[in-house]
């Protein structure tokens, strides 16, 4: 979460900023990638949020750009390979669960149409089960 708006830099004047602000690691350009380890995701130096600054007086402030996000320099480590094939499995499995929603389900003019056959055995299955519930229902007296 910012709490104040982004401070607009040029590519120079953001990288400066960046290695004056991040007492932790070094940077050498934007195009160097942090995990973040509040948020688990990669980001750029180009991505990272510069705020603060107006008028000369507040302070400028580095945070992670990802909504939800409070993290500052100390959480963000350079990418290992464990932490880049950790991200890959995370993104694979997202793109996994995505998938199984869009074959699950698709919409169309506000309904939705199940394509997952296992979930059309299960509904024809309801259906008739509540089919025979009726009939039994009303061939069974009800008492005053």
């Amino acid at each position: 979460m910012t709490l104040s708006t982004a401070t607009r830099l040029s590519n120079e004047e953001n990288l400066e900023a960046l290695r004056r602000l991040d007492q932790f690691r070094q940077w050498h350009s934007l195009e160097e990638k942090r995990y973040c380890l509040v948020c688990g995701k990669l980001i750029t130096g180009r991505q990272i949020q510069v705020a603060g600054g107006t008028r000369g007086t507040d302070p400028l402030r580095l945070s992670c750009p990802t909504d939800g996000c409070n993290s500052i320099p100390m959480d963000w480590v350079l990418p290992t390979d464990e932490i880049l094939a950790k991200v890959e499995k995370l993104a694979e499995e997202e793109r996994k669960a995505s998938a199984l929603k869009l074959a699950a389900a698709t919409i169309g003019k506000g309904k939705i149409v199940y394509t997952d056959k296992s979930h059309q055995h299960f509904v024809s299955r309801l259906c008739r089960l509540a089919f025979h519930l009726k009939r039994h229902s009303k061939a069974v007296p009800s008492n005053p």
